[in-house]
């Protein structure tokens, strides 16, 4: 007798294909200490079924000496042992869950002043926040909570496009239209003042329900969505990432074989096409995208923030660091730049002090350089400071010793921000949102020559080095006699990565050198000052022909 034959269906593999392909919004709850967050998620996450029945059954037992009813929704996100004794939030907690429309991943961050540091770590990524309000603390104190000021500040600064204001506690506010429409109109105007208008406001009872998942029957005058109707509803930023110009930084250099050369890299922003053409920087040499890779086969196009590995049609020196970004569109190429930093760190930031920046795939040391002014968050004034202290907030100038390629914070999320870290401890001190280059602006596009070749002028060649260190700026002698001659193309790929000029006055350059250089240097940052063979021109010439501002 023979076996029976297995017959295999599709319809497990058509599920999984139809979740993966479910589009994913990313947000956070803040707001002030017992604000409900927590007991929103919790009540989040039952009402839609994202709870399995031994989670529900430990939190029924851990609940028994609780007064929040038969089961304390918080439990389900405050996990560590202090939290669940203290009955806050201390650290962020991750949740994911799924409707028949949209997968979520929610950030529950902490309340308290002294977790400032946790709340702007968790929202960082999100797409939306909710913002927790108390419509009995609102009651009592006449105005918004300072915490629930704070968060919508922080998600405003780092750039969270959807608002949302979670009146919470309506059951114990006997569900007052009145009530909600005050607490309503003061988060507008205070949201209006940050410049946003992409603002919803939902009453709420997170411990009843009410306008969590379904609409409530005990506010009839309410019109608008529930939250899970607004969460599954509302824009996702995907579309936008799309939409700025191209940015790859940059991770690993992926040489499997000598027949292969590929970069690799997450989209940081915009669409890498094969095909199309692409600027490297800092070196910028153009060339076109030969191959998208990825573990699962090669792509036509890859938008951000897909990981992929790259093939160029040309053979080009591209390292960890530098980017690949759209001829049409460039980032900023500067060393000094200012941000808005918030704060993480129990030593306060102050004028002198030198951090590493990681931006993007970038590590480069920062000086502060000044603190133009430190925010108050409840007012939105700004004021003076000589330093900032832990959690707060101001406009900070900085100086790298390396060029950074970014844009502004607003204009572009993934090349807009760094963090920065203690040399010493490696701690994470703070994050930082970056507003502008300081200074001339630096196309980069155009920029001064990184290697400067001025044949049998060794006077003019001293000259001019000496002109440029007495200005501060970074020059490198190649005609030093501690460099020799089998080392001049390192010393050149040196100067560009610290956006550096290299000088030499040899009479001719090796075709070895020049070989290895144009690997690594576009035409245009190679410059021959021949002085068309008149001696009489000297510096004040070189300096007007190269653009140089001394």
């Amino acid at each position: 007798m023979s076996a029976p034959v297995l017959e295999t269906h599709n319809g497990f593999q058509d599920f999984l294909d139809q979740h993966l392909g479910r589009e994913m919004l990313r947000f956070t709850t803040a707001g002030s200490v017992d604000d409900g967050k927590s007991t929103l998620i919790g009540r989040l996450l039952h009402d839609t079924q994202a709870v399995y029945d031994d989670q529900l059954a430990s939190i029924r037992s851990s609940s028994l000496n609780r007064s929040t009813g038969p089961i304390d929704f918080s439990l389900l996100t405050d996990g560590l042992r202090a939290e669940r004794e203290q009955g806050i939030t201390i650290d962020v907690a991750y949740r994911y869950f799924s409707t028949a429309k949209r997968k979520f991943i929610i950030a529950d961050t902490p309340g308290h002043e002294q977790y400032t540091r946790n709340m702007a770590t968790g929202a960082s990524t999100a797409d939306l926040a909710i913002i927790l309000i108390d419509a009995i603390a609102f009651e009592k104190l006449g105005s918004l909570l300072p915490q629930s000021r704070r968060h919508t500040f922080i998600a405003s600064l780092l750039g969270i496009p959807h608002l949302v204001a979670a009146v919470n506690k309506m059951d114990l506010a006997g569900y007052s239209q009145q009530r909600f429409a005050a607490i309503e109109e003061q988060f507008r105007a205070f949201a209006a003042k940050l410049g946003r208008t992409d603002v919803q406001a939902i009453p709420i009872s997170a411990l009843a329900g009410d306008n969590v998942v379904d609409r409530s029957a005990n506010m009839p005058w309410y019109h608008g969505p529930s939250l899970l109707e607004h969460l599954e509803t509302v824009p996702v930023l995907d579309s936008r990432a799309a939409a700025t110009p191209l940015r790859f930084p940059v991770q690993l250099v992926l040489r499997p074989n000598a027949d292969f050369r590929g970069y690799a890299g997450q989209v940081a922003s915009g669409t890498l096409k094969a095909g199309s053409e692409v600027l490297a920087l800092p070196s910028r040499r153009q060339t076109r995208i030969r191959s998208i890779v990825t573990f699962d086969g090669n792509l036509d196009s890859a938008t951000a923030p897909i990981a992929v590995a790259v093939e160029l049609e040309d053979e080009i020196d591209l390292s960890r660091g530098e980017m690949l970004v759209s001829p049409d569109s460039l980032p900023h190429l500067s060393q000094r730049f200012s941000a808005k930093v918030v704060w993480l760190h129990e030593e306060p930031l102050r004028p002198g002090a030198q951090y590493l920046a990681k931006h993007t795939t970038r590590t480069v040391r920062a000086t502060v350089t000044a603190i133009r002014h430190r925010i108050d968050i409840h007012a939105l004034d700004e004021f003076p400071a000589a330093s900032l202290a832990l959690n707060e907030i101001g406009l900070v100038e900085f100086e790298a010793n390396r060029p950074l390629f970014f844009d502004a914070y607003e204009q572009n999320r993934a090349t807009g921000h760094l963090i920065l870290i203690d040399p010493l401890t490696n701690a994470t001190v703070g994050a930082a949102m970056i507003v502008e280059p300081i200074g001339k602006k630096e196309d980069a596009s155009r920029a001064l020559p990184v290697l400067l070749h001025l044949p049998a002028r060794p006077e003019l060649a001293r000259e001019f080095v000496e002109s440029l260190r007495s200005q501060g700026r970074t020059v490198v002698d190649l005609d030093d006699s501690h460099i020799a001659a089998i080392a001049l193309p390192a010393a050149i790929r040196a100067a560009q990565m610290v956006n550096a000029i290299a000088v030499t006055a040899l009479s001719e350059l090796p075709a070895s050198t020049l070989a290895e250089v144009n690997g690594f240097l576009g035409a245009d940052q190679i410059t021959v000052w021949t002085s068309l063979n008149d001696q009489s021109r000297g510096l004040a010439d070189l300096i007007d022909d190269l653009g140089v501002e001394l």
